[in-house]
């Protein structure tokens, strides 16, 4: 797999589909790798190139020196984009993937299509619970969290039907570097965008799911009503909503993606 050169580091990412097509590029939840979008690769690259890459401190990207901050994610993201040469792309992030595209959003601008921030929210509280984490990582690593942190991302019904998924969840969870994910955890913890949102400006389409504990609806309703004319879809889900909903998640982000801009009122 080819890496991206930082600054201070690489990414590791993949990218597939035909280089005719629009880039959508997807940032992987904390704790996870870009694999946790497999699910939706055979629906995506029917409609774009998609660009996946490892979020700095996970997967195979550099673990450098924490702690990170969402400014610093999305820097990464351009960074990737330029050794690449891709001016523009659609961004689709979940959880601290979608606050990294809050943060795309808000510093680069110009680098968006459209933006579709799932399972996520502009404040994902208190403090306190990520300094709690970070310790226990820190002196345990991610192991023993994992059990208590993948139930979590998927419904008690789903996990008890989809042993194999719960299994291969809290195995990517466990590869997660322990000083990355830390790290990563900061990152979450001291972004706050809930006074910045309102200055998007991009496209954006919202995803929530009706059971995550995480991120609930009311945090992806506050996104949709503060970022002008973005719209909201909530599916019967936890905090991993792709997992859970693989076919209806894919089709709401590629439905939204490929749709035509609005006519103005000039135009209509």
């Amino acid at each position: 797999m080819p890496y991206a050169p930082l600054p201070d580091g690489q990414l590791h990412y993949s990218l597939e589909g035909d280089a005719g097509k629009p880039v959508l590029i997807l940032s992987n939840s904390l704790g996870t790798s870009f694999d946790m979008w497999a699910p939706q690769m055979a629906q995506f690259t029917q409609a774009f190139q998609v660009l996946r890459y490892d979020t700095r401190g996970h997967g195979k990207s550099s673990v450098t020196p924490g702690p990170y901050s969402m400014a610093q994610l999305a820097g990464d993201v351009v960074d990737l984009m330029d050794h690449l040469g891709i001016d523009q792309a659609h961004f689709c992030g979940l959880s601290m993937g979608g606050q990294t595209g809050i943060a795309l959003a808000l510093h680069h601008p110009g680098r968006l299509r459209k933006l579709v921030l799932c399972n996520t929210a502009a404040y994902i509280g208190p403090p306190a619970n990520w300094i709690a984490r970070i310790a226990a990582v820190e002196a345990d690593g991610v192991a023993p969290l994992a059990p208590a942190v993948v139930a979590r991302w998927l419904t008690p019904g789903y996990a008890a039907l989809h042993p194999d998924t719960v299994a291969a969840l809290e195995t990517m969870l466990r590869a997660t570097p322990p000083a990355g994910y830390a790290a990563a955890c900061a990152a979450v913890r001291d972004a706050d965008f809930r006074d910045q949102v309102a200055q998007i400006t991009a496209a954006t389409l919202v995803i929530a799911g009706s059971g995550d504990l995480p991120t609930p609806p009311a945090d992806g309703q506050f996104l949709q009503q503060h970022i002008a004319g973005a719209r909201y879809v909530e599916l019967d889900a936890a905090h991993l909503s792709n997992q859970e909903q693989v076919s209806a998640f894919a089709s709401a982000v590629v439905d939204f993606l490929t749709a035509p801009p609005p006519l103005s009122r000039r135009q209509a």
